[in-house]
């Protein structure tokens, strides 16, 4: 069982930062990548970056050269950094995991960032 638990949220403006993370407890060997997804209101899920489990990143066009996904072993915890936000990125942020048969079995809370302009 793996428990997932997203903070840094909050309100900024826009051209500022914000570092999400989100605190893996537990662990699952299906899981081979750690997933970062946005949900603005009226808005479906959108995937917003992906970590592997042997470093590899890949980032969603919308939030390419802006936001970056990294991670800390020791800490057992994803981070998602996210510079020059812009008031589309407003959304509730949730991480999730994603096991070898490509199901996301682990979701966190989610974390609200709202964006003023």
């Amino acid at each position: 069982q793996v428990h997932l638990v997203e903070s840094g949220g909050g309100l900024v403006q826009a051209g500022g930062s914000l570092r999400l993370s989100c605190a893996v407890s537990g662990s699952d060997y299906s899981i081979i990548a750690m997933d970062w997804y946005r949900q603005a209101p009226g808005n479906q899920r959108e995937w917003v970056a992906r970590i592997t489990t042997d470093g590899r990143t890949t980032v969603a066009d919308s939030a390419k050269d802006r936001f970056t996904i990294s991670r800390d072993n020791a800490k057992n915890t994803v981070f998602l950094q996210m510079d020059s936000l812009k008031p589309e990125d407003t959304a509730v942020y949730y991480c999730a995991s994603l096991s070898r048969d490509r199901t996301s079995k682990y979701w966190g809370q989610g974390t609200q960032v709202t964006v003023s302009s």
